[in-house]
């Protein structure tokens, strides 16, 4: 079997360059189709987040009787490119969001040819999980976070002679920045397997640092959620889950090594 030809620095910039190219035209075809719907999408997926009849709203009131109410909340533009700026940031974010997918997959395809078999072993259908704990981690957001977030925030007064007009940047911001924490939280299974995998962490030290660990995950869900325990509760139980599903990742991982 011959080895595969090694390509110099420049062919390995040209393939980068390429690479770049095509998730550059991916994100660019997403963004122009959201543009297109901008209106819809800013209507019923960034607004409704504000709405009683939300999905999330509508089932917490069905199943754990916590109802809401419409928030009396305006959103306004403070600057002459403010609605344009966020229709475009809203076509890159969601671009980057949506062909998040083949971006992972393009940035594999790049370091793959550069990885002994050892190291392929280890990174054995990270790809697919990558994906799928970000996409997870993006719905948890979207669902359950930043609804959550957007309620408090919006009907929270000091005083009800002080009314609540919020500007569209700063409604745009804390519901993309939560969804995509959120996100990137979700990574955690996906990050413990490689630092397992290459010997920087195992299943002794996840144990160990247990208590430090919930402990800071209640500090990160209190920063991405409005500050009340039910929603740092809600978004604490499930990370702490995810990081006890790192714990027998890394035990799987121990016990292999231990067997060979």
């Amino acid at each position: 079997m011959t080895e595969p030809q090694q390509m110099s620095f420049l062919q390995h910039l040209e393939e980068l360059r390429w690479r770049l190219v095509r998730i550059a035209i991916a994100v660019i075809c997403i963004g122009a189709v959201i543009w297109i719907f901008q209106e819809w999408i800013m209507n019923h997926l960034f607004l409704a987040l504000k709405d009683k009849d939300f999905i999330t709203f509508k089932l917490m009131c069905t199943y754990l009787g916590v109802c809401v109410q419409d928030t009396p909340v305006k959103m306004q533009s403070m600057t002459m490119s403010g609605q344009f700026n966020y229709a475009m940031t809203m076509c890159v974010i969601g671009g980057l969001i949506v062909s998040s997918p083949y971006i992972f997959y393009q940035i594999w395809a790049f370091i793959k040819p550069g990885l002994k078999q050892n190291e392929l072993k280890v990174a054995k259908g990270l790809v697919f999980y990558v994906n799928l704990c970000f996409i997870t981690g993006i719905l948890f957001g979207y669902f359950v976070v930043a609804p959550l977030t957007v309620q408090f925030f919006t009907s929270f007064q000091i005083s009800s002679s002080i009314e609540n007009n919020f500007t569209i940047s700063s409604y745009m911001n804390t519901v993309i920045s939560t969804v995509f924490y959120t996100g990137l939280l979700f990574l955690l299974p996906v990050a413990v397997y490689v630092l397992t995998k290459i010997g920087l962490i195992d299943v002794a030290f996840l144990k160990k640092y247990r208590r430090h660990a919930i402990v800071v995950i209640l500090i990160l869900a209190a920063v991405i959620t409005p500050p009340d325990v039910l929603s740092q509760i809600i978004v604490s139980l499930p990370i702490i889950f995810l990081y006890e599903v790192g714990i027998i990742i890394a035990k799987r991982i121990t016990n292999e090594h231990q067997n060979k």
